[in-house]
């Protein structure tokens, strides 16, 4: 059942009704594991049953047969991304980020968003470059950065367990610029780079900058940027005095200041790389989670309840890392190997072709006029070598 519906996923079929023609595909039995049973796959109401089956419930229902547990699927991503690797990386990046899923509705935990302006939910991300370690849905009535400690503090225990001695560094915006996230970090040596909202304060730091930058960008007509470097204390809400890099940038017909907080300091990282280098490359994060929402539609949260649509969250969650791991060992070397998972989707994997079923085999004929079998040749052995 979590095959059919996690791989119904990968191919597009975001609907439980899809499942009801799906179930008697004739590949389906395959990777399911139905192939020797001879067996159909599951109902849009088994599959049904499936998220909804819950505790709430009780246990002497007549459809509570399967019960998530919560915490060892959170545990699994974990486990999962530390496996990726044989030895010790030099460095982790925990991209973390807060974005909305919109309900449409009267779902368990309905909160109209202002940001949004809708009703959402505020799911949290963190990412390890394009592996998902958390996809944890919230209510949308708190802070974007509410419990991003506390998560950031199980990764970091989870993968110094394994690898006591590697560099574990934290990047958001400044959405989860918090002074309890940074002041954990500082205590437990991990460093971070963390976007900050514009103030005042910060503003009038730069102004003779922003001027500059501002007659550079008149006289050539391009964008014009510099850089500097800050010590900064919030009035109230921070503990202590922290080094902030300034851009002063200014873009044909407007300034563009932008700052970051690092515990980097600025013998080891200067102000610029800090800023184009490291903070900027947090973009690509935004990116991921685009794609899971669109492509893997983790957007989808309309069941009645709050465990549910979690669970529909990380469906989504692993058959954006099937395509991932599709990603890293199948399609390296070819030219899908940046691809976005939808891209995939409709030039690799929803293909046509001919399906005919032996006694003890499955013959799959593609097209002779199939114009990427060279990439499905390559993704198939490169899969092969890594598992058979």
């Amino acid at each position: 059942m979590l095959g059919q519906r996690i791989l119904g996923l990968v191919a597009g079929y975001e609907d439980l009704n899809d499942h009801d023609t799906l179930r008697d595909d004739p590949l389906l039995p395959v990777p399911t594991g139905k192939a020797e049973e001879g067996e159909s796959g599951s109902s849009s109401a088994t599959l049904n049953r499936l998220e909804h089956g819950s505790a709430a419930k009780g246990g002497g229902h007549r459809y509570h047969r399967i019960e998530p547990v919560g915490e060892r699927i959170a545990d699994l991503f974990i486990e999962l991304g530390l496996e990726r690797f044989e030895q010790a990386p030099r460095r982790i990046i925990l991209d973390a980020d807060a974005t909305d899923a919109r309900i449409h509705g009267s779902q368990e935990g309905r909160f109209f968003h202002g940001y949004y302006r809708s009703y959402c939910y505020l799911p949290l991300y963190v990412f390890w470059d394009d592996f998902p370690l958390v996809a944890k849905l919230r209510r949308s009535n708190i802070d974007g950065c509410s419990g991003i400690t506390d998560e950031i503090a199980g990764l970091v225990d989870a993968i110094r367990n394994k690898w006591p001695d590697v560099d574990i560094w934290v990047r958001g915006d400044s959405g989860i610029a918090r002074d309890e996230l940074m002041a954990w970090c500082e205590e437990h040596g991990v460093n971070y780079v963390l976007g900050l909202a514009k103030n005042g304060r910060l503003h009038a730091e730069i102004v003779p900058k922003l001027e500059l930058t501002e007659v550079v960008c008149e006289l050539t007509g391009a964008p014009a940027r510099m850089f500097k470097e800050l010590r900064y204390r919030t009035l109230d809400s921070w503990s202590r005095e922290r080094r902030v890099v300034a851009k002063a940038e200014h873009l044909p017909g407007k300034a563009n200041p932008r700052f970051v907080v690092t515990s980097l300091s600025a013998g080891d990282v200067d102000a610029r790389t800090v800023y184009e280098d490291l903070y900027a490359a947090r973009g690509d994060m935004e990116n991921r989670i685009k794609e899971q929402q669109l492509d893997m539609f983790a957007d989808r949260v309309s069941a009645a309840t709050m465990s549910a649509n979690q669970l529909r969250i990380w469906f989504s969650t692993f058959a954006y890392l099937l395509m991932a791991e599709l990603h890293r060992i199948g399609l390296v070397g070819t030219n899908l190997a940046a691809a976005q998972a939808g891209t995939i989707r409709v030039r690799l994997l929803k293909i046509g072709a001919q399906v005919r079923w032996s006694v003890h085999r499955v013959y799959i004929a593609f097209s002779c006029a199939f114009p990427r079998q060279t990439v499905f040749r390559t993704a198939l052995r490169n899969i092969e070598a890594a598992f058979l």
